[in-house]
């Protein structure tokens, strides 16, 4: 039978220096993950990168950081090409990255629209892509999109919107490589308690967000925290194989679909 657990896989986490990839790639080196590929994407993230690199050995797993700007696909086919040849495969490709714009659609200017659109939409296809190319049988890949995906609200268009389609990404995706037995989920979280959440964000819809979840009476801040999301990632790709072509909401409560 296959074995679907981490032990000797090798693990490429796209946005993996820090809050939710930084612990994805501790959290599997502690699960047995033989290698942990960490991607980072400017010199301002190198040394987080160099740092959850080190976290990863610490754990016994082998690991490097590579920097790629994941909105072109050169880079892209680079990223992977530049891990398997260090590591002989892939089996677990994670994409956690993310841009926020909060502003009315009125104000959004055609700019600050192509660059979301880069990040969020374009670069999460070519990621997929490049995925379906190289990951070895039986593989597993997780998207990070939001959970303003289940929401009707306003502010978001650009973030939510350019989101939105790795949604059909991840179905087809999950349909054409579902044959080589790898499966290809997208999961959703609330707003987390990190770094990537304040700046967007006004005092005031910080403490709407802090109460807007079924469960927030019971979160340490009332956000989602990257804590509570590892875990269900890690069950996708190993346990949870059998689910493949669905967009997974973890929020507490803060939105359902």
């Amino acid at each position: 039978m296959t074995d679907h657990s981490l032990r000797g896989k090798v693990v490429l986490i796209a946005g993996g220096a820090k809050n939710l990839g930084g612990l994805i790639a501790r959290d599997f080196a502690q699960q047995g993950a033989k290698a942990v590929v960490v991607h980072y994407n400017s010199d301002t993230t190198r040394a987080d990168a160099e740092a959850t690199v080190q976290a990863v050995k610490a754990q016994g797993a082998d690991a490097l950081a590579f920097q790629a700007d994941l909105t072109h696909g050169a880079a892209v086919e680079q990223l992977f090409a530049d891990a398997k040849a260090r590591f002989g495969q892939i089996d677990v490709a994670i994409n956690t990255v993310g841009k926020v714009l909060k502003k009315p659609i009125v104000e959004i200017s055609e700019a600050e629209f192509d660059a979301m659109d880069a990040v969020n939409n374009k670069s999460a296809f070519l990621f997929l892509r490049e995925a379906g190319r190289q990951l070895a049988d039986h593989g597993k890949i997780v998207t990070v999109v939001t959970s303003l995906l289940g929401a009707f609200t306003p502010f978001y268009a650009a973030y939510a919107g350019n989101k939105a389609p790795v949604e059909h990404y991840t179905r087809a995706a999950a349909k054409e490589f579902g044959a080589r037995g790898i499966s290809v989920t997208a999961v959703g979280p609330g707003p987390m308690d990190t770094p990537f959440f304040y700046p967007a964000e006004g005092e005031d819809a910080v403490a709407y967000h802090k109460t807007a979840a079924a469960l927030s009476p019971f979160s340490p801040t009332g956000l989602t925290h990257i804590e509570d999301v590892v875990p269900f990632i890690r069950h996708l790709v190993t346990d949870g194989w059998w689910i493949t072509g669905q967009t997974i909401l973890i929020n507490g409560g803060y939105t359902t679909k």
